[in-house]
């Protein structure tokens, strides 16, 4: 068995999400790359793929294997690159995912100047408020905000949040600012998961973590639908402030108990964790992580 062969094929497979994209890529018969799989789970002595009719799933052994066909394949790629005297620039293609507004207000503007200056680079940035997985997504870096699990993943820290309560003077003038946390309980909320509402917000009270019941009007699935809703007078909604940040420079929303915010949570640049970090990813790092960690400290 070739075995670099086979790692190409295993890394096709999870790159393409199946066998025969990934026989069509490599311009191989789906029969040669089943059998080629097979030969290589059979070597290693363990499943790498859950197969089913619908789509291939990643075993926790597959995960980790692909994490080292990766870098493996990454190495080989970089030293053919630098022999050939092609690898002078960052080039290829580079996925990126980040929540939703931070996304769109903060790492947007850093990819189009990063595009400026990298002509041979190309970003697809994908946004959205799920975690993905690095490995099955095919995500070269991802924007996480919170606190990390455990993992083989590589941090980069760029700065932090908080979780502010906030509403419009107008809705506050009308029902009263609380003062409190537990004055919520009187106060319509606007809350954008269901968890939060059922368990309740956390402040810190006294130095220590406490839940606070609170009287949920509307949820809605995003923090952007939840914002929308405090401007329109609904009422008070909890939110991370860089979310609101132009609304409260503006003056259209006002932040409240303010003295019982619980730890800001970090945002971190998180990527595969490579032996050798591929340059285009090395470029993005080197250029996003400063002026993510600038704008970061814009935010009140």
């Amino acid at each position: 068995m070739d075995r670099f062969e086979s790692m190409s094929v295993f890394q096709a497979v999870v790159d393409q999400g199946s066998l025969s994209a990934a026989g069509r890529r490599l311009g191989m018969p789906l029969a040669t790359v089943s059998r080629k799989l097979s030969e290589l789970e059979a070597h290693l002595q363990a499943r790498l793929l859950n197969r089913s009719t619908r789509k291939l799933t990643l075993t926790d052994a597959g995960r980790e294997y692909a994490l080292s066909c990766r870098r493996i394949l990454d190495d080989v790629d970089e030293a053919e690159r630098t022999a050939s005297g092609e690898y002078n620039a960052p080039r290829g293609e580079l996925v990126v995912t980040a929540p939703i507004v931070f996304g769109r207000l903060h790492v947007l503007p850093v990819v189009v100047a990063f595009l400026q200056a990298y002509p041979e680079v190309d970003v697809r940035l994908v946004l959205g408020d799920r975690v993905l997985d690095l490995i099955e997504e095919h995500v070269d870096l991802a924007v996480r905000v919170g606190e990390l699990p455990d993992s083989r993943l590589t941090a980069t820290r760029v700065g932090v949040t908080r979780r502010v309560v906030c509403a419009t003077p107008r809705y506050l003038d009308r029902h009263g600012r609380p003062v409190v946390p537990a004055d919520l309980a009187r106060h319509r909320c606007v809350t954008f998961d269901a968890p939060s509402a059922i368990g309740g917000w956390q402040f810190t009270v006294d130095g220590r973590p406490q839940a606070v019941a609170i009287r949920s009007r509307l949820t809605v699935n995003t923090a952007e639908a939840a914002i929308e809703a405090a401007l329109a007078d609904v009422g008070i909604t909890r939110v991370l402030c860089y979310q609101v940040e132009d609304a409260r420079r503006a003056g259209h929303l006002e932040f409240v108990l303010k003295d019982f915010e619980t730890v800001p949570a970090p945002i971190s640049l998180v990527h595969g964790g490579q032996r050798r970090v591929p340059l285009k990813l090395r470029a993005f790092l080197d250029f996003a992580a400063p002026r993510l960690r600038e704008r970061l400290l814009q935010i009140a």
